[in-house]
């Protein structure tokens, strides 16, 4: 049966219809939400807000990230109502009160949002599933890899001071991304990351290149147990 494939923005429907065939599972909106995707609506150009658009002066997919605004929404609320949001120049931004009201069937989702967590969740259950080490404790080894282990693999491959980051543990180098969640629980030097996760955040966020990614998973010894789940997620994003 052939898979109708993800639109760039996808609505509610589409973003769930597409993530039950890849992670099987009852998904809805307020299911996207648990999982921090963030969602997006179309915002047409309006005169009476030129801060606000810019040079854009055909409109843009405006983010809804402010807490409240979530919330409402995951309470199944019957609209969206938008509080704050980034400008066409990805600034914060607040909107006049009460703020921007859309119809649901307005809101959007990313492709690469939802592939990267369609990527994450297989992973996570296919780790959930392995065997328990003979000591009854699941080696740390097998969740992820170490601070020095990230940097021999990746750090010359992404343009950013990935050892900074890594301590930062913000964004996927934190445990909402690629941190083993509890590693760091009782000191940061016992922290390691999922290097399929970190490797996939590092392409769609910084613009690290395939080519280079895929050449780690193959040189580096303490990758080679995890090549196959990268080769299985690059299948799942088509890449």
């Amino acid at each position: 049966m052939t898979t109708t494939p993800l639109p760039f923005r996808a609505t509610v429907d589409e973003a769930c219809a597409w993530l039950a065939k890849h992670v099987p599972a009852p998904w809805t909106l307020a299911r996207l939400l648990e999982h921090g995707l963030t969602p997006y609506v179309w915002l047409d150009y309006d005169p009476a807000y030129p801060e606000l658009f810019g040079d854009a002066n055909g409109g843009y997919a405006a983010p809804i990230f402010f807490e409240d605004d979530i919330a409402r929404l995951a309470a199944g609320s019957e609209d969206v109502l938008i509080t704050m949001t980034k400008d066409a120049h990805k600034l914060f931004a607040r909107l006049p009160e009460p703020g921007f009201r859309r119809r649901l069937d307005e809101l959007r989702f990313q492709k690469k949002d939802l592939e990267r967590l369609a990527a994450k969740l297989r992973h996570d259950r296919e780790a959930a599933a392995s065997p328990a080490s003979p000591e009854g404790t699941a080696r740390e080894s097998q969740y992820g890899i170490t601070k020095p282990e990230v940097l021999e693999a990746f750090g010359r491959i992404v343009r950013l001071d990935l050892d900074k980051a890594l301590d930062e543990a913000i964004g996927i180098f934190g445990d909402d991304g690629a941190r083993v969640k509890a590693s760091a629980r009782k000191s940061k030097r016992n922290a390691v990351w999922n290097p399929v996760t970190l490797a996939l955040g590092l392409h769609d966020v910084y613009r690290a290149p395939l080519g280079p990614l895929k050449r780690a998973f193959q040189v580096h010894d303490f990758l080679q147990a995890w090549q196959g789940d990268w080769e299985q997620s690059l299948r799942l994003l088509g890449k």
